[in-house]
């Protein structure tokens, strides 16, 4: 089963990561100011995860492939890492679906 692992940066700002069951880091939120505002992220990632025209595929400059999962509003709720192949980033983009619905939440702080 998934989680969000919820922590805070060097910088101070809140941060969550989506990990698979097997512990594989599957989306990476960007800062946020307050822990608050991170958790709604979570929970916004949780909400959009299952539709699949909220998954931005993008190919980077080097060539791998990535995704950026988007709330209804358009803004960015996390990104993936960097995959060799189209079909690699498919199958992310599969994890992010079935393991953040259900994922719990891992508190560092």
């Amino acid at each position: 089963m998934g989680k969000f692992v919820v922590k805070t940066r060097k910088d101070g700002e809140f941060q969550f990561n989506l990990k698979a069951g097997n512990g594989q880091v599957i989306l990476s939120s960007e800062g946020y100011k307050t822990k608050a505002n991170c958790l709604n992220g979570v929970e916004s990632v949780k909400r959009n995860a299952q539709d699949d025209d909220k998954f931005d595929r993008k190919t980077s400059t080097n060539g791998k492939h990535y995704f950026n999962l988007k709330a209804t509003n358009g803004q960015v709720i996390g990104t993936s890492e960097m995959y060799e192949s189209a079909s690699g980033m498919e199958n992310g983009i599969e994890s992010v679906k079935s393991n953040a619905p259900n994922a719990t939440i891992e508190d560092l702080d």
